[in-house]
């Protein structure tokens, strides 16, 4: 039985007050269409989902074509009715669709599952899913045949609520699976008698029900899945709940979470094991953390990975780098993009890299900052040390050999190489290569003057 999905993606959001589509603002790490569509290629493949762009369609499906799906574009936002007529030829050839809402980014692939085969088990025209979240007020209300019923008789806006059916509690979500015969052959029907002057794909219940065709519901497990969100505060409220999820998945799974009301981990995000994560960590995008790691307090790690038994300081900002096990980074290091930090190699603090490899059990611990680098192992980067990768053109790269001492207070300009068992003296400006073993100063000769200082106070 052929099934295709359509995710309804063309609306602006104008309650969120932003000049940006609404069904690309980011809970969780990701934008609420990229959620809907990872459930949805969850079910089917991404050639069989459809996603209905219209207001922004650029920038909407620039955001998400690397996801395989295709687009239909409805020009004019005339509502849900309208746009799955403007989906209809490119459905037409599956038997079933079911139809998702772009901005419902907490609905799970379990769910529409359950839908799908309610529908096909009840050999419906029109399957609605709904749910009884705890203050139905706003929302439109699904009548049924009768109590416990499948069978429904009528939708039912909430200004058009009477007296009696405002007490009802069940919900529609504005997710629904269809039999595409019934529903194509009829959807014409659909009418703009209504506020805002649009097609309602609501309204198909009742058309439906006219022409004794079957329209039945079923009720969501988790009211939360299925709710939307109409301002930024709602989005809030959304991004709160999915990150808790997320902690809870991964305390379930072994990795110990202080305060995670407190942590800000993205929905990809994978961590190992007996890790400790500390209060006001961040762990954003696609970050995976190894087993038995310590990240603290107040550390930002974006698209990064980090090995087994690794330990992140307080105040580190991490992002697209790669560390390997038994690594020490901090307090306050930052790892730019591109750095890779060997196995128990430390990196300390207000040390800065971009672009470096670092050897296995290499040293930079102070006040250093290291570009377009390449380390060896066992190197001591001493205190204040400088890489100068620039030219004021063109970036440059530094090779230190296995071994090396560096002194506090050395700017190496690039592109030079000191080789292996180098000593380099404190304070000097490197420009030339260095040989293996050899000590190389670049400093000027010390002056002392003796009783200069007591003579220039006997002046003042």
């Amino acid at each position: 039985m052929r099934f295709a999905i359509v995710i309804m993606a063309a609306g602006k959001g104008t309650r969120l007050k932003s000049k940006h589509a609404k069904v690309l603002h980011k809970i969780g790490g990701k934008a609420l269409l990229e959620h809907v569509i990872h459930a949805a290629t969850r079910i089917v493949p991404p050639q069989d989902v459809y996603v209905v762009v219209g207001h922004q369609a650029g920038a909407v499906q620039a955001a998400v074509v690397s996801t395989g799906v295709h687009f239909v574009t409805q020009t004019e936002q005339r509502g849900t009715g309208h746009a799955v007529q403007m989906a209809r030829k490119a459905v037409a050839a599956y038997e079933h669709i079911i139809v998702l809402s772009g901005d419902v980014p907490l609905l799970k692939p379990e769910t529409i599952v359950r839908l799908r085969d309610f529908h096909l088990a009840e050999r419906a025209a029109m399957t609605i899913l709904t749910a009884c979240p705890a203050d139905p007020n706003g929302y439109g209300r699904v009548i049924r045949n009768s109590p416990g019923a499948a069978g429904v008789a009528a939708i039912v806006e909430q200004k058009a609520l009477t007296p009696d059916q405002k007490s009802i509690p069940e919900i529609n979500s504005g997710i629904y699976a269809f039999a595409t015969g019934p529903l194509f052959q009829l959807i014409s029907e659909l009418r703009t008698e209504n506020a805002h002057g649009e097609y309602y794909l609501t309204d198909m219940a009742d058309i439906l029900v006219q022409e004794h065709e079957r329209v039945v519901a079923i009720e969501a497990e988790n009211p939360t899945e299925v709710l939307g969100a109409n301002t930024l505060a709602e989005l809030a409220e959304l991004d709160a709940a999915m990150r808790l999820a997320t902690a809870r998945r991964l305390m379930a799974q072994g990795v110990t979470i202080y305060r995670p009301e407190t942590t800000v981990i993205d929905s990809d995000v994978h961590v190992g094991a007996d890790t400790i994560i500390e209060p006001f960590v961040q762990l954003l995008g696609a970050t995976h953390v190894g087993e038995d790691c310590r990240i603290r307090s107040y550390s930002v790690i974006e698209n990064s990975t980090l090995e087994n038994h690794v330990l992140i300081q307080p105040g580190c900002i991490i992002d697209e780098s790669f560390v390997h096990s038994s690594a020490q980074l901090g307090p306050y290091a930052r790892l730019r993009p591109g750095s890779e930090i060997g196995e128990e190699a430390r990196i300390g603090n207000f040390v800065e890299t971009k672009k470096v490899r670092i050897g296995k059990g290499s040293k930079a611990n102070h006040l250093s900052y290291l570009g377009d680098t390449d380390v060896g192992s066992g190197v001591n980067i001493g205190a204040g040390t400088i890489t100068c990768n620039y030219d004021g053109v063109h970036k440059h790269r530094t090779l230190i050999e296995d071994k090396v001492f560096v002194g506090s207070d050395t700017t190496l300009v690039a592109p030079i190489v000191i080789g292996e068992g180098a000593y380099i003296a404190a304070g000097s400006c490197i420009t030339d290569d260095v040989p293996a073993d050899a000590l190389a100063l670049g400093r000027a000769r010390q002056t002392t003057k003796p009783d200069w200082a007591r003579s220039r106070r006997s002046k003042v």
